[in-house]
């Protein structure tokens, strides 16, 4: 019987397909990731690995779970965690779950523009805080998201969404991507535009672009010096895309309105980060995909991509290696 390694406590209805044809060592804490050490133990002897994107998959732990390792499953959409060539080197198969999170991540992403534009975390503080006195016209005023101009950088599955989503506010969407999409500009009416000129027109601006060495870091002092002082920036991709410290100097020094985050660098952020400290920065645990039925169908297909790799089937979602 083949052995497996589940680095977290899953639904069991969802892993007895796999509980029932192998060997299965699950790490049975539903909060905190498999610590290293543990991990490279109980990794030793698998033949297929379901992991989550805070199990670090490199040369380390390829060797400590040994040659008969035949596949990762990771249940995410990014696979950053995933020393990919090592895995092509080694023959190991890669499987992942996009696209099923990408409703849940375009809701977030309008929650976010909401919630930094309308200071809605100040107002419930307010309202618990005691400070919520006789109505006043100006108290809590915020920017309005319907009717704006919102731009989005990196117009994929998820930028698109967004879009579909800012139709219903009226708003106004620019983009500005690598490939222009004819087909998305025509059904969602979009502009296409560089991203200079979606910085300087924007009222929102939301980044979906995929981490690579030339994105690193894209939204730089020079990123937010571009956009309007009435301007609001949202992060529901990566954190590295983000200088974090030109990030702050922009929302401390008021170079722009507000922000909203979902990513950062690193991952918890630690609660004395400087951004913590501002009333106009928005910051989420990384919840971005946490819906229920979100969380439900990413569990169901990395089980599927597992046991139909061990079973030498194409998966549903594989990485080219």
């Amino acid at each position: 019987m083949k052995k497996i390694l589940i680095t977290r406590q899953l639904s069991p209805k969802n892993t007895a397909q796999l509980t029932d044809k192998y060997d299965v060592d699950i790490y049975e804490n539903t909060d905190t990731a498999i610590p290293r050490d543990e991990f490279l133990a109980r990794a030793k002897g698998a033949h297929g690995i379901l992991c989550m994107l805070t199990d670090k998959v490199d040369q380390q732990l390829l060797d400590a779970a040994g040659d008969q390792l035949e596949v990762v499953s990771t249940m995410s959409v990014g696979f950053d965690h995933v020393d990919t060539h090592l895995l092509k080197e080694r023959g190991v198969r890669l499987g992942y779950t996009p696209d099923v999170l990408t409703d849940s991540v375009a809701d977030t992403t309008i929650a976010l523009m909401l919630a930094a534009s309308r200071r809605i975390p100040e107002a419930i503080s307010a309202a618990k805080d005691g400070e919520w006195g006789t109505w006043a016209p100006y108290w809590l005023t915020g920017q309005d998201l319907s009717r704006s101009t919102v731009g989005i950088i990196g117009l994929g599955a998820i930028g698109a969404e967004v879009a579909k989503r800012l139709s219903g506010f009226g708003c106004n969407v620019l983009y500005s991507s690598r490939t222009r999409k004819e087909q998305l500009e025509e059904r969602l009416s979009l502009e296409y535009v560089s991203q200079e000129e979606l910085l300087k027109r924007s009222d929102f601006v939301s980044v979906h672009s995929a981490l690579t060495p030339e994105t690193t870091n894209l939204c730089d002092d020079s990123f937010f010096a571009q956009m309007k002082s009435t301007a609001v920036f949202v992060n529901t991709s990566r954190g590295g895309l983000v200088d974090q410290d030109a990030l702050y100097d922009a929302l401390s020094q008021k170079k722009i309105y507000a922000a909203g985050l979902d990513v950062a660098i690193p991952e918890p952020l630690p609660v004395d980060n400087p951004l913590f400290s501002l009333k106009n920065c928005v910051i989420l645990p990384h919840i971005g995909s946490a819906s229920i039925r979100t969380r439900e169908a990413m569990t169901q297909i990395a089980v599927a991509n597992l046991d139909l790799a061990l079973g030498g089937e194409a998966m549903n979602h594989e990485v080219a290696l």
